[in-house]
């Protein structure tokens, strides 16, 4: 679609919709995005039942489930703006999307991206402060500093991605408006201007270093930190009980950043087909908050604590009502 609506005196060309290609000649792709349905399906109940068992035990009233809480909160609203939208549009052949949408979806896809980001670059600090320094931790991780750091991260997460959406305002759009992605990808959608886009693409490289690069740098660094206190640790038993208290996070880690350097990677490299392109990051974007909860409930034994704890609250309650009713009678 070709044509343009022109605004500021006709000083940039917005064309009235996009259109979101997706996938290329893949047969049978209705039930990769019925998978998709299933996923944000099992996202929004793992997600919630987290965030009510956090908001429940107060035993969970830490700094470090405040960080664990936005996790959630940033995996639930991320998946949000992009399965749903994404299913309805493939499933039903519906493509096309206005400009306006287009640059709102995009905007909250990367903010909630950049924040699932951060987050896990806030645990990793956790985790430092707890192993390396513990006689500290209490004094140094509070709620009303993991509290500050949450809000930073918020605040810095709308102002970088709220900059780079802004930019694509300034492109014209004169020529073809077919999206190579599954949604209004920043890449895919300043490539079509047929004005100068390096801004769009500096400010691409910069969200790729700041949001990405940088934050798994200090991951690494962390655990490095954690790894020569853990050195230091003479019984077994103590060094294994503080590893055990890391291996949640680690895998965190591992599912949301190792897809996303695997392709960055094989395109740097090599030619990364399109399809190849669109399900790793489809993947990347979507499973790891589906199975994030599932890691926090299963691996961490103070949330399966918390979990009994109020399911026994739950069954005396349930009791004790009739037994109430049945004396006032």
């Amino acid at each position: 679609m070709t044509s343009g609506v022109y605004f500021n005196n006709a000083s940039f060309i917005y064309p009235p919709t996009f259109y979101i290609n997706g996938f290329y000649n893949v047969p049978h792709a209705k039930y990769y995005y019925i998978f998709l349905c299933f996923v944000y399906a099992v996202t929004v109940l793992g997600n919630s039942f987290i965030m009510g068992t956090i908001y429940l035990a107060r035993t969970l009233h830490t700094a470090k489930y405040i960080a664990v809480f936005n996790l959630a909160v940033s995996d639930l609203c991320g998946s949000s703006a992009l399965i749903p939208r994404y299913a309805d549009m493939f499933l039903f052949e519906k493509q096309y999307i206005s400009y306006s949408d287009c640059l709102a979806t995009m905007f909250f896809v990367f903010v909630f991206m950049t924040l699932q980001s951060l987050t896990l670059l806030a645990l990793a600090f956790d985790r430092v402060i707890a192993i390396c320094f513990p006689l500290r931790y209490h004094a140094i991780v509070t709620k009303t500093t993991m509290t500050v750091i949450i809000g930073v991260m918020w605040v810095f997460s709308v102002c970088i991605i709220g900059l780079l959406v802004a930019l694509i305002t300034r492109l014209s759009f004169c020529g073809a408006t077919t999206v190579d992605s599954y949604f209004c990808d920043h890449g895919p959608v300043y490539r079509l201007a047929c004005n100068d886009y390096s801004p769009n693409r500096t400010m691409g490289y910069v969200y790729s270093v700041v949001v990405i690069f940088v934050p798994l740098l200090l991951i690494v660094f962390s655990y490095g930190c954690i790894g020569f206190a853990l050195f230091k640790i003479s019984h077994g038993v103590e060094r294994l009980k503080a590893m055990k208290t890391c291996t949640s996070h680690l895998i965190l880690v591992a599912m949301f950043y190792l897809p996303i350097l695997s392709i960055y990677i094989l395109v740097l490299t090599t030619y990364v087909h399109p399809n190849t392109r669109i399900i790793n990051s489809v993947l990347t974007q979507t499973v790891p908050p589906m199975l994030n909860p599932i890691i926090y409930t299963l691996k961490t034994e103070e949330v399966l604590q918390s979990i009994k704890v109020l399911c026994k609250r739950i069954k005396i309650n349930t009791v004790g009502d009739p037994v109430k009713s049945i004396m006032r009678n």
